[in-house]
């Protein structure tokens, strides 16, 4: 691998897929290392090439994440420092912390406040309503109610927190990210769980709109400094991950525009004068003939190299806005491309409708796809083994949690 030098160093947080995918993409724009900092010596940001991990347990605290940031801009005094976090909980770290930050850090992203609004579900949903974006027939239910309160809607229903990064601090055994709940009995018993194990938010109870993975959207935008949204590439997920940790993590992708319902959503993002990326999870429903919105993250997703693959590379959005301050055209993705991260075998087994198996075969075939992990240059053994590991047990995982 070639690298050169640049005024900038990103600085990733996050031990996932979406620092990897971040790295990659500043690699292949600017042919840079990235610096990322994570909990553990694992994920796909281990050991590559383009990346100079360092795991810190506690990186997520805020004493030790304004420490290490901190240190980390006195280290590189010459360059800007991208501070780009790669999870809720990193993200909001940044925002909080971003007026204690040196003169040389870039911290591209709204104030807390709005950032911590944003990340409760149930006040997104408020923002929808009010813009006209449909979003589930919902209930909030708060931990002083009566735990045998009236739902409104019928069976299955879906359960998640409202806020994410404090559930997620609160583990208990048979954990999920997102629960589909087929009874009363099994709803007040998750309810008193995650309750029991400290957690105190709101959890969001959803009437569950039909269909498999297939009627999945995911989009993506970029705002710039001003708040005016410059880019949107709207995904049309085909195929989800289904284990307890990882349910609703995308794994199959291919770029499809729907201008007016991006429309909706760059009016919100224009008049909330949103800055940096955006990310939607959005499911069509087949009952209403409309796109139902579940949720926004205020950064890129796990899944963002579906956008970089598509001709969007999210590094050059950090870089000519906030590094250069360039004026950037309004975009919007329109050309298909296929993002996966399992095997080609397991996406054509688990996508089921016709079209859609035609779409994934046609990609394949005109090599118009990427599993943004396996890079050609970045393949030492040690980091592929564990990435060939890791890919395969999809088969597995699929065959288990699949239903």
């Amino acid at each position: 691998m070639i690298f050169k030098d640049a005024p900038f160093v990103p600085m990733l947080f996050g031990g996932d897929i979406n620092t990897y995918s971040v790295a990659r993409a500043f690699y292949e724009q600017y042919q840079v290392a990235s610096y990322v900092f994570g909990k553990f010596p694992s994920g796909p940001s281990y050991k590559s090439k383009m990346i100079h991990y360092t795991a810190i347990r506690d990186i997520d605290t805020d004493n030790t994440f304004l420490s290490t940031v901190v240190k980390f801009c006195l280290e590189h005094k010459d360059k800007k420092v991208l501070t780009i976090g790669c999870g809720d909980a990193y993200v909001a770290l940044i925002s909080k912390h971003k007026d204690e930050l040196p003169g040389n850090a870039i911290a591209p992203y709204i104030p807390f406040d709005l950032m911590d609004r944003l990340q409760h579900k149930e006040l997104f949903y408020e923002l929808c309503q009010s813009h006209g974006i449909a979003f589930p027939d919902t209930l909030v239910f708060k931990k002083e109610m009566d735990i045998h309160f009236d739902l409104p809607f019928d069976y299955p229903v879906i359960l998640k927190p409202s806020d994410s990064v404090s559930y997620w601090e609160h583990e208990f055994p048979g954990q999920e990210k997102v629960y589909k709940i087929e009874d009363r009995q099994r709803l007040e018993k998750v309810i008193t769980q995650i309750y029991e194990a400290g957690y105190e938010d709101s959890l969001i109870i959803q009437d569950t709109i039909p269909g498999n993975d297939e009627y999945m959207r995911v989009l993506t935008c970029f705002s710039n400094g001003q708040g005016k949204v410059k880019m949107m590439c709207l995904g049309h997920v085909l195929l989800e991950e289904h284990t307890p940790h990882g349910s609703g993590n995308h794994a199959v992708i291919i770029t499809e525009p729907q201008e007016e319902l991006m429309e909706k959503v760059k009016n919100l993002l224009e008049e909330l004068n949103y800055v940096g990326f955006s990310n939607f999870d959005i499911k069509f429903d087949s009952r209403d003939q409309t796109y139902k919105f579940f949720e926004i993250n205020t950064r890129q997703g796990r899944s963002n190299f579906y956008v970089t693959a598509s001709g969007f590379n999210v590094a050059r959005y950090f870089v000519e806005e906030f590094v250069n301050h360039n004026v950037l055209p309004f975009e919007i993705a329109k050309e298909e491309y296929l993002w996966l991260v399992v095997p080609k075998k397991v996406a054509l087994t688990y996508v089921h409708q016709p079209e859609n198996l035609a779409k994934l075969k046609r990609l394949f075939k005109e090599k118009k796809y990427v599993n943004p992990v396996f890079l050609k240059g970045d393949m030492g053994l040690h980091r592929t083994l564990r990435m060939l590991k890791q890919h395969f047990s999809h088969f597995k995982k699929f065959k288990t949690y699949y239903k």
